[in-house]
């Protein structure tokens, strides 16, 4: 994985898994443990769904960059139903608080999205190929004077 990426992931994962700590020590002072156990599992599910839609995006754009926008669509949308599906599926457990496990759900998702896009913004990545300084310049066709 190229440094890059490593360092979108990073700059994103961080202020999420600050963000979950965060909420599983408001969610143990309201709900106790199990408070605290949702958030903390929010968090891991949140981490674990959005590194892999980052890596898998990020393949694609080295591999496929005209499905990339494509890709990103779908992949945004699928994570987004994983998620909900997460809270459905969990909304009655006794495992852990559901509501502690819902609100961390959405906020952790939406501190990686924020962390990503300033990520993106900050990262310095070419959009256009610099020229070579001598091995592609064309030859000059034609008499020489």
């Amino acid at each position: 994985m190229p440094s890059n990426d490593v360092r979108t992931l990073l700059q994103a994962a961080v202020p999420t898994a600050v963000a979950g700590a965060v909420a599983a020590a408001i969610s143990a002072g309201i709900a106790g443990g199990k408070g605290a156990l949702g958030a903390v599992v929010a968090t891991l599910v949140v981490i674990l769904f959005m590194g892999i839609g980052l890596i898998v995006l990020q393949r694609t754009a080295k591999s496929l960059p005209h499905l990339f926008q494509a890709m990103g669509l779908m992949l945004y949308t699928a994570q987004l139903l994983l998620l909900f599906i997460f809270v459905a599926v969990f909304k009655d457990t006794s495992l852990f608080n559901p509501k502690a496990f819902a609100i961390t759900l959405v906020a952790t998702t939406l501190v990686w999205i924020g962390a990503q896009a300033r990520a993106h913004m900050k990262a310095k990545i070419l959009y256009v190929e610099p020229e070579s300084s001598e091995g592609d310049k064309p030859k000059k066709k034609g008499p020489s004077a």
